[in-house]
């Protein structure tokens, strides 16, 4: 899969890390992948089965946290713990951390702190 992305700006730049990342990150259904997903506002993530294409559990600030009173930081760690618990209902354990193209750092940091506080194993 080659996927070319022309053009400067954040939004491109973080287009093309994803890309990179996609490469050599595939969910399995034995490890499926953790996808973070950053607006301004939210936290998104989901656990997806690439060989299927479907998504096992999710967890997002729109959704299961919408009456949440704390920081950005703090939303993004339960997003993190709640997927997490979710996951492991479902039996999961193991996932591949798939950032998104985004930094390691901040808010897509406390979701992959928050998992693995949840029990999960990255």
């Amino acid at each position: 899969m080659t996927v070319q992305i022309i053009g400067k700006g954040k939004k491109v730049a973080r287009l093309r890390r994803h890309a990179r990342l996609r490469k050599r990150i595939t969910g399995t259904p034995e490890r499926p992948r953790l996808v973070v997903t950053r607006s301004n506002r939210h936290m998104v993530a989901q656990v997806v089965d690439d060989t299927k294409g479907i998504t096992l559990v999710s967890a997002s600030t729109i959704a299961d946290l919408a009456d949440f009173q704390g920081t950005k930081v703090e939303a993004a760690k339960q997003v993190g713990a709640l997927v997490a618990k979710k996951a492991q209902d479902a039996g999961i354990t193991k996932v591949v951390f798939d950032r998104g193209g985004n930094k390691y750092h901040g808010r897509v940091a406390a979701v992959a702190e928050g998992a693995r506080e949840g029990g999960l194993e990255l």
